[in-house]
Order: structure tokens, then sequence, then C-alpha cells
């Protein structure tokens, strides 16, 4: 389990192949998500992935920016 972790800046693919969480060379995430970026289901599957990858529940993950940008800013709350 994580302690507040903050705030965490990731690129969202949305309509990919599989869901994955990529860390880049930057030290970036980058998170493909299998759901098409209508009606907000990309994002409730970035919230889906990323609570299971980092092993929170879904309510302690949050976007913060960028609802309807491939570019968002999340927080990942204790």
């Amino acid at each position: 389990m994580i302690e507040n972790m903050g705030q965490i800046n990731i690129k969202v693919v949305p309509n990919a192949s599989r869901n994955e969480v990529i860390l880049e060379e930057d030290g970036s995430l980058k998170i493909r998500v299998t759901a098409k970026a209508t009606d907000g289901k990309a994002n409730k599957a970035v919230i889906e992935i990323l609570a299971d990858h980092f092993g929170v529940k879904k309510n302690k993950v949050s976007i913060l920016k960028g609802e309807k940008a491939r570019g968002k800013v999340v927080e990942l709350s204790d």
C-alpha cells in the first residue's frame, strides 16, 4: 500500500489494444486503455487501472486536471 503519493502527471492513450501502465524513460507514466474517449469511459478506465497498479481503492484516485485531454494530472491519496 502507498502513502499519499500526491500528484502524478500521466499521458493517456485511449482505444489501445490492451490496458497497461508504462514507465517512460523520462520517468513519466503512460496509461494505455482499451476504452474509447467518449462519455468519460477512458477516464474511468484510467482510475481503475491506476488503483489496481498502486494497490489502492478507486475512490482514492482522482483526476485533478485534464478531464478532456490526453495529458492529465491525477492524485493518489491514502
